[in-house]
């Protein structure tokens, strides 16, 4: 069966050439939404961001999306896929705008990269961490299905994920540091950076969560 797919709106993200690209992948159908039934009935829900932390964590509240989301994950326990913003926003909390408490459902910190970082030849590394970028698998999963170690995605993020569970980190990357570029935990897969602008690679990956039950890896 061809799912169908809701992508969570709460006004913070890149929401419609997300949808396109879901659609491009080979979902059935996707809506955009915040309403409470319309994500309830979805096979499978993308939880996107981008923006400031604060800002995303007030209208995830004030919409009642971070009800909506521990239902989707923990009780109906449906294959979700966090992009960016939607991956730090799981976490316990953000270093950004001050200190920020996010929605605690994976434990762990929201760190800022630092206006220090070097690369391995000395130079010095812009933040924010914008552009293409080596992603690196450490565990097998299915979402990484069809794509090679060493695959190139699209990032554009100040701060980086820090979970407190080293064994949820699906991929890393290199920046000044090693970071975690993908989370996997039971029905849960989170990216930093974003499948919807990672072209081929990206649309790869999009098809796996398509085709993925939640379960296996």
């Amino acid at each position: 069966m061809i799912p169908r797919v809701a992508v969570i709106d709460y006004g913070m993200g890149n929401l419609h050439s997300v949808a396109s690209a879901l659609q491009h992948a080979g979902a059935a159908e996707v809506v955009v939404s915040h309403e409470p039934q319309v994500i309830l009935e979805a096979d499978r829900v993308v939880f996107p961001g981008v923006g400031g932390i604060r800002d995303c964590m007030e209208a995830i509240g004030r919409l009642g999306c971070d009800q909506l989301l521990d239902q989707v994950l923990n009780v109906d326990r449906k294959p979700v896929l966090a992009i960016c913003v939607g991956m730090q926003a799981l976490m316990s909390h953000s270093e950004e705008n001050g200190g920020v408490a996010c929605l605690d459902l994976l434990p762990g910190e929201v760190a800022f990269f630092g206006d220090a970082q070097q690369s391995d030849r000395g130079e010095r590394l812009k933040v924010p961490h914008m552009g293409w970028n080596v992603v690196r698998p450490v565990m097998g999963h299915h979402l990484w299905r069809g794509i090679e170690p060493g695959t190139r995605f699209y990032f554009v993020h100040s701060y980086h994920v820090v979970p407190d569970d080293q064994a949820v980190i699906a991929g890393t990357f290199d920046y000044g540091l090693t970071g975690c570029a993908a989370i996997a935990q039971e029905n849960l897969f989170a990216t930093q950076f974003h499948p919807e602008k990672s072209h081929t690679a990206g649309l790869t990956l999009l098809k796996n969560f398509l085709d993925w039950d939640g379960t296996c890896l």
